[in-house]
């Protein structure tokens, strides 16, 4: 054969090799053996093929067919599945992709920063935790993909199911979650995982939602004002310096045998990653939001707790839910968060940030887990996730699944003043609310007149559902502080399951640093 016509020939068989590619069957990554459908709900199994290519999608009894569009899309719904597995599930159009071992039961969307991402192995009790955790009925996609620009239909992932060997990998608040919820419901309960540490809710939500908030409007002016004034050629040549310095000290450190000092950071990759808007939403979360999931849990707040984003969470937060919502397009799925813990660091508001999550649950089916008594002084990162991921469970039971039970802490309501006292009404106490030994502390309670002078409380007194407070040293209150701390060293409310109140403030003044 002339070196002509051998060349024509292998050009032919790539061709039709790529022909062959495109013309096959795929599915988003999270279509895969092992997977958990949300049972009870009509759930979207979506594609690619060629254009036009009939395909056909076979499971337990059901049978559907969709044609793709132009641009080799197709989906189909399944009707609602019962509880159960293992089933097999069959896509087939040029060629055939067979789903092994899919079971169907709870699946709930994990997402927010580090302690969302914060893994079982790095919890307290991991040895014992490890031992009880042959628990293939749970289960992890682990979700890949990065930031993008735009939202993306792709994103690499797996799934993972629980057992010793696995646990130590998923999702620490995830698992404690599903370990909560389980036993109750006795379904398979599945955990999609997407969270990226250190990273700001700026990052979670469409940046079309975000740009087109009027909400917003004033933060966006300062970001793009920050980003046209950041200079990246200096702060690179900086870098680099540093960086110079850094190598010479490890060196030398390695060849005296200590431990060599932490490298510098890259100042752009650090910027980019904290002023990013939608990145990894769109990389992340967008690939996703369609698959059937019961709801959402978010755990995040930390990276937005600087005193100038504190106040922009009240905000981000009901725009992040509604966004996911409309996206996900299934209507106002339950939709839960963590509430900042205790934390002693420096530099931050987070009584702020935990007012904007106290404020959004005005949207509906929404709940928190109050966490202020289980963080730690001095790591931002708490180890006690048992807790936070038991207090989400008891939500999603009391909320979701209709169990029994307050499925909060205490939440306060509207407050009056009463003569000497400011008295606040709650809910989700339970059968009562329970006040343990206290002392006068302005980071536990201060009340104060209309000279806006914060005196510690000296008096809290529980009367039903409804809490009095008071001080001898504030004859007219009008407003009351709650836990306006970072770091509380004193939690006396709580509801008959132990929860304790959320921290809340009753004025609008200004000036809403910590105690």
């Amino acid at each position: 054969m002339s070196p002509k016509n051998l060349l024509l020939t292998f050009g032919l068989m790539l061709s039709g090799l790529s022909l062959s590619a495109h013309a096959d069957v795929r599915l988003p990554s999270i279509f895969a053996d092992h997977m958990v459908l949300q049972r009870d709900m009509p759930i979207l199994v979506w594609g690619w093929a060629e254009p036009g290519e009939t395909v056909r999608v076979v499971i337990e009894q059901q049978e559907h067919v969709a044609q793709t569009d132009a641009q080799g899309r197709w989906e189909v719904q399944l009707k609602p599945l019962a509880a159960g597995g293992p089933v097999t599930m069959t896509i087939t159009g040029s060629n055939q992709i067979t789903l092994s071992d899919v079971l169907v039961g709870e699946v709930w969307f994990c997402s927010g920063q580090s302690n969302m991402a914060m893994t079982v192995n790095r919890a307290m009790n991991y040895e014992q935790e490890q031992q009880q955790a042959n628990v293939p009925t749970i289960r992890m996609f682990k979700v890949g993909g990065q930031y993008a620009n735009e939202p993306q239909t792709e994103a690499d992932g797996n799934w993972i199911i629980c057992s010793p060997e696995t646990v130590g990998g998923f999702t620490a608040t995830g698992y404690f979650f599903a370990k909560h919820i389980q036993p109750q419901l006795k379904v398979p309960v599945a955990l999609i995982n997407a969270s990226v540490g250190g990273t700001p809710i700026d990052s979670w939500i469409p940046s079309a939602a975000q740009r087109g908030s009027a909400s917003l409007a004033p933060l966006f002016e300062e970001l793009d004002r920050g980003r046209k004034e950041f200079d990246k050629e200096a702060a690179l040549a900086r870098y680099e310096e540093q960086l110079a310095k850094w190598k010479e000290r490890a060196k030398a450190a390695r060849a005296a045998g200590e431990t060599p000092p932490r490298a510098p950071r890259n100042p752009v990759e650090q910027y980019e990653r904290k002023q990013n808007v939608g990145g990894l939403y769109h990389g992340k979360v967008a690939p996703f939001i369609r698959y059937g999931f019961r709801g959402a849990l978010w755990y995040q707040g930390e990276a937005n707790s600087t005193p100038e984003r504190a106040g922009w969470y009240q905000h981000q937060l009901p725009l992040l839910v509604d966004s996911w919502r409309k996206d996900h397009g299934a209507g106002d799925f339950p939709f839960a968060w963590v509430q900042l813990p205790n934390f002693g660091g420096a530099g931050r508001n987070w009584p702020v940030v935990r007012e904007g999550m106290l404020d959004t649950l005005y949207l509906p089916h929404t709940g928190m887990a109050i966490t202020i008594d289980v963080g730690e002084t001095r790591d931002i990162h708490p180890k006690n996730k048992q807790a936070v991921g038991s207090r989400l469970g008891t939500w999603a039971l009391a909320s979701v699944y209709g169990g029994d039970g307050p499925a909060m802490g205490p939440i306060p309501q509207e407050a009056e003043a009463e003569g000497k006292e400011l008295v606040v009404p709650f809910t989700q106490c339970g059968d009562g609310l329970q006040l343990a030994d206290w002392k006068p502390d302005l980071t536990i309670a201060a009340i104060a007149g209309e000279d806006q002078q914060w005196q510690p409380v000296d008096r809290i007194e529980i009367d039903g559902d409804i809490v009095r407070f008071s001080s001898t040293k504030v004859r007219s209150p009008v407003a009351l502080r709650y836990l306006w701390t970072n770091d509380p060293q004193q939690v006396p409310l709580r509801n008959s399951a132990g929860i304790p109140a959320s921290p809340f403030r009753t004025d609008a003044w200004e000036g809403m640093e910590p105690f």
